[in-house]
């Protein structure tokens, strides 16, 4: 009996060590070498201090700045542990709606959103751009399309006083294209977008 268990917990022992711990520490440590600020989070820096990740979205609202798409992730309720509230871009809890295409309460929540966009952009017409509209499946896309960005470009204007020529070139210089050409569709990400404008037309 001894004889049959004992070759099982050596190759037991080995296997965890290779690929529980050295294979891992192996990985991270190339990760950190060869990519060491996506490996860090890809975390965007203001001033010396982390504002943000380049791969997380955040929620903006204020007529200066361009808007996130929105967020259905949610967090523990602090009143009562059992029940969740709103708490979007959540991280430690990455999540879509999961309402079907058929669903009420999806379709009410595009209608309201689609009225807040068009109240904020009384110029605009046509359709509302659905990104501005609809979460992505992870509750986290930090990036819009450029379709949505062009959309609230007279109103980021209005806000800071700027031309709205100003505004579309800035747009433009942080409009990323096809990864290698031809995988994804270009993008805009929000956060840079926001951070670039600050720098350049600080709010007073």
């Amino acid at each position: 009996m001894l004889k049959e268990i004992r070759p099982a917990l050596v190759l037991l022992v080995v296997m965890t060590v290779l690929t529980g711990i050295a294979y891992p520490l192996a990985v991270t440590g190339l990760a950190q070498i060869t990519f060491p600020w996506q490996a860090g989070g890809s975390l965007i820096e203001k001033d010396g201090k982390v504002v943000g990740s380049a791969l997380i979205g955040q929620s903006f609202t204020g007529p200066a700045y361009f808007w996130s798409r929105p967020s259905a992730t949610t967090a523990a309720d602090p009143a009562d542990p059992t029940k969740t509230v709103a708490a979007p871009y959540n991280a430690a809890n990455s999540m879509g709606s999961n309402l079907a295409p058929t669903s009420k309460a999806l379709v009410d929540g595009v209608a309201s959103a689609a009225d807040t966009v068009r109240a904020a952009h009384p110029d605009q017409t046509g359709p509302v751009p659905v990104d501005l509209v609809t979460t992505s499946a992870s509750g986290l896309d930090p990036h819009i399309s450029p379709a949505a960005a062009q959309w609230q470009v007279k109103r980021v204007a209005a806000a800071r006083g700027v031309s709205v020529g100003d505004i579309a070139k800035l747009l433009a210089r942080h409009t990323e294209g096809r990864e290698l050409g031809i995988l994804g569709e270009p993008r805009v990400n929000v956060l840079k977008l926001n951070l670039a404008l600050d720098e350049r037309w600080p709010i007073k």
